[in-house]
């Protein structure tokens, strides 16, 4: 049976080869850059009670820091589902996921925002349950990454909730202080921004039959219904190098007007009942260089399903 954005719970087959991006899109700068830091993306654990999930996040980030990452960023749907049905099991939820954390990741991390991870998908009360659950002063921001060079990091929140679901959108109050943070920073320093929904993505087209209209859709909830607005931003500010984003469980890699876009996949692979589409559970590791540039490889970690 095919795993659907809908059947996330159908039965899916499990494999272990490491699946990279493509070295075209995967390898840009001069010759002689020099690599400062290296990055573990961790996005969509979406860990519960049961079903392995702890151990299968504590396996990955293992398999990360095995290859050698300086830094982890978990990208956001961290826990299974405490915007819905899951809200009553919350609690429980997120003490998986921090007993993971606790247990097998020895670097620094950061946390970011996914739609699941805020309670009820209340905007107010519900992203607050979720920056207290994560341990972060804000659900937006710059982040401090030890030893990143010339490099800044910005946290982003993309859920916008609305007529009882949500939008990819950055609201109004992000977009002032994303506009002011861009401003200053220097022009020999690079940017790398964070969001759960994909600013820009194209595997978003192959998440469901959406040309069975005969045109393309692609909902607003899967990829942000903003991105012309941002893509014109970045225009005005170069030093914004790359995005990563998670929440569509598939991977790719788009270069667009000198930023690279790179939606890396589900440590929980298809909500940690096998693959999701092509894509087994994996994460990816994100090496980013002195002159801007960055290479984007994406791992499975050797998870087997569990009944």
């Amino acid at each position: 049976m095919q795993i659907t954005r809908r059947t996330a719970l159908a039965a899916g087959l499990s494999t272990a080869a490491a699946i990279p991006a493509s070295r075209a899109l995967g390898e840009t700068g001069s010759t002689n850059r020099r690599r400062v830091l290296r990055v573990a993306h961790l996005t969509d654990a979406h860990v519960l009670p049961g079903k392995g999930a702890g151990d299968g996040l504590a396996m990955c980030l293992e398999h990360a820091q095995d290859k050698g990452a300086d830094f982890i960023i978990f990208g956001g749907d961290n826990v299974m589902n405490v915007d819905g049905d899951g809200r009553e099991t919350a609690a429980a939820q997120l003490d998986v996921f921090k007993g993971s954390v606790k247990h097998a990741c020895s670097k620094p991390h950061h946390c970011v925002i996914g739609n699941h991870d805020i309670l009820r998908l209340d905007p107010v009360d519900g992203k607050k349950w979720a920056t207290d659950a994560f341990g972060l002063d804000n659900r937006y921001g710059e982040f401090a990454v030890p030893g990143s060079g010339s490099w800044q990091f910005i946290a982003l929140d993309s859920t916008s909730p609305e007529g009882g679901g949500y939008k990819g959108r950055f609201d109004d109050e992000q977009l002032d202080w994303l506009e002011r943070t861009l401003r200053d920073v220097p022009e020999d320093q690079h940017v790398c921004i964070v969001s759960h929904i994909p600013i820009l993505a194209a595997c978003v087209y192959f998440d469901g039959e959406n040309e069975k209209s005969g045109n393309w859709r692609v909902p607003g909830a899967w990829m942000h219904i903003d991105a012309r607005r941002l893509k014109d931003l970045f225009l005005k500010h170069p030093q914004v190098k790359l995005c990563l984003s998670g929440h569509i469980h598939l991977v790719d890699v788009v270069d667009y007007l000198g930023v690279r876009y790179a939606c890396n996949g589900a440590v929980s692979g298809g909500w940690w009942r096998g693959d999701y589409h092509e894509f087994a559970p994996g994460y990816a590791l994100v090496d980013l260089f002195d002159d801007g540039s960055s290479e984007i490889e994406f791992f499975n970690y050797g998870w087997v399903t569990r009944e």
